[in-house]
């Protein structure tokens, strides 16, 4: 293996998936891309609505500030867990789109050898309310994948 891929989501726990795909990547000096991924950004359900009469234009302009703040916000969060494994040679990426899917394209273009990922290890209504990324990419990856449980750490 010398390509894994880490997705990191804002949940305290990431901290925990990183550093133990960090340790399988240093085991098989193996290369590390740390990613997050945005869901699309839409302030308003039509850009066609302006809540400001006049400004046909204001819910795209808070549309692309949002985005770019977002993207923004990501990408410092990566870098700070970059410095926390103090490993200069990993590199980061923030795509946005739908989770799983955006996982996968992302480790097929990158050529991943494997994902490490964590799971919240949801149940019931709160499984099916929000899904599971974690099984979505188990569902469809090609690759191996390395789900971290992080329910029992959520807790601690």
């Amino acid at each position: 293996m010398k390509k894994i891929l880490i997705a990191l989501d804002y949940n305290p726990t990431a901290q925990k998936v990183a550093e133990t795909g960090h340790q399988l990547a240093k085991s098989m000096n193996a290369k590390v891309t740390l990613l997050h991924v945005i869901s699309d950004f839409k302030y308003y359900s039509s850009l066609n609505y302006s809540p400001i009469m006049g400004f046909e234009n204001f819910s795209k302009a808070v549309e692309t500030e949002g985005a770019l703040e977002l993207k923004r916000v990501a990408q410092n969060y990566l870098q700070r867990s970059k410095e926390h494994l103090d490993d200069e040679m990993i590199q980061t990426t923030v795509r946005s789109g739908e989770f799983a899917k955006t996982i996968l394209d992302t480790a097929k273009e990158l050529e991943a050898d494997i994902i490490v990922m964590g799971t919240h290890s949801r149940r019931g209504l709160e499984k099916i309310l929000l899904g599971s990324v974690a099984e979505q990419v188990l569902n469809d990856s090609l690759i191996p994948l390395l789900i971290i449980p992080t329910r029992s750490m959520e807790t601690k």
